[in-house]
């Protein structure tokens, strides 16, 4: 999926949910860990199935999930059709 060879989605772990490997870990906890200071060698011996790429690649897939192109109409594209600018 995109490069992103180690998070993996099964209907039946985590209800879907981007996991690690298969692993009932997610990519939304790691993302939450490391957003709350947690290092990665914390995180690894807090859960000593991930390797330090697991990692990497959650935060990577995080960063790849939040992009988001927004679109602001000008005043012109506003406009409904038919009535005059």
């Amino acid at each position: 999926m995109f490069g992103f060879n180690r998070i993996t989605s099964q209907p039946n772990i985590l209800g879907g949910k981007a996991c690690i490997r298969g692993m009932r870990i997610s990519v939304s906890l790691i993302v939450n860990l490391v957003a709350n200071g947690m290092t990665v060698k914390e995180i690894m011996d807090e859960y000593p199935d991930l390797e330090s790429e697991d990692i990497r690649q959650a935060l990577r897939y995080a960063a790849w999930i939040a992009e988001d192109t927004i679109c602001v109409p000008t005043p012109a594209q506003a406009q409904p059709i038919g009535v005059p600018v």
